[in-house]
């Protein structure tokens, strides 16, 4: 039985969304058309600028800090069993081995919890799809919220 609050998950699902949703590192492929190569120093490459691009931040920072601050400031067995969502909506187990995901993510805890979360980029989806198991529907959630 769930018992954290579905519809911080489901604040929690839309933060990770936001930062998820940014737009990411691309890094172009090498040139191909001789043409272009004759024209354009290899230099002057886009894919040389990847070093930089790694390095610049590609997410909404405030998302990722109210996310982070949700998760701290959870108690240890609610932070479990988002990581225990996390794991039912990667199919990781069945629905009903809930209380042997939650003991293992309790067996796992670290303070962590918020970055081993928001380090998975299909966060979002596997916490909705945890909770939908757990027949709780996120779009209520934005209704009342």
């Amino acid at each position: 039985m769930l018992t954290v609050n579905a519809d911080v998950v489901c604040r929690l699902i839309e933060l990770s969304q936001i930062f998820h949703g940014q737009e990411g590192l691309v890094v172009p492929d090498e040139m191909d058309n001789a043409a272009l190569k004759d024209s354009v120093s290899i230099a002057d490459s886009p894919a040389d600028d990847a070093p930089r691009q790694m390095m610049a931040s590609h997410g909404d920072e405030t998302a990722l800090e109210e996310f982070r601050t949700i998760i701290n400031g959870m108690d240890p067995d609610q932070q479990q069993e988002i990581v225990a969502l996390l794991w039912l909506g990667r199919e990781d187990y069945a629905f009903g081995e809930w209380e042997a995901i939650v003991e293992q993510a309790r067996d796992q805890w670290t303070p962590d919890t918020a970055e081993y979360l928001i380090d998975h980029p299909l966060l979002a989806a596997y916490l909705q799809d945890g909770l939908e198991l757990h027949g709780y529907d996120c779009s209520d959630a934005k209704r009342s919220l």
